[in-house]
């Protein structure tokens, strides 16, 4: 899939998260890149072949504090290659990016990868 058509996903999938939660996000960049940097990897200890869908860069709303002062954005990214990897179908990458978009998002929010589990339903 060419790069735009991603993004015009990335963005369709944004606009389905709830009203009430896109106006509490703020300074967070939603981005999409082929691959995670090694770096990225190696912090979240992936060996091997081992994939990831989506990164959640920053610092979650709830830890903020006002003595902060200014930040620069928080990042989503979201890994276009590593999604069409566990996708065969245009619509099976539509419905992954919009879980992995929900999951970075719930990061920003505050919940760990248990809670975002329980919450789809994925004991």
């Amino acid at each position: 899939m060419n790069r735009k058509k991603f993004e015009d996903l990335v963005d369709t999938a944004y606009e389905k998260i709830p009203q009430k939660f896109r106006d509490k996000i703020d300074n967070v960049a939603i981005m999409v890149e082929d691959y995670p940097s090694a770096e990225d990897l190696e912090k979240l200890k992936i060996r091997g072949k081992g994939l990831l869908l989506g990164l959640y860069r920053g610092t979650p709303l709830h830890q903020r504090s006002v003595w902060q002062g200014v930040r620069l954005p928080d990042e989503i990214v979201l890994y276009q290659k590593d999604i069409e990897k566990v996708c065969r179908t245009e619509s099976e990458i539509e419905e992954r990016v919009n879980e992995v978009l929900q999951h970075e998002i719930a990061h920003y929010f505050g919940l760990n990868d248990d809670e975002i589990y329980e919450l789809m339903g994925r004991h």
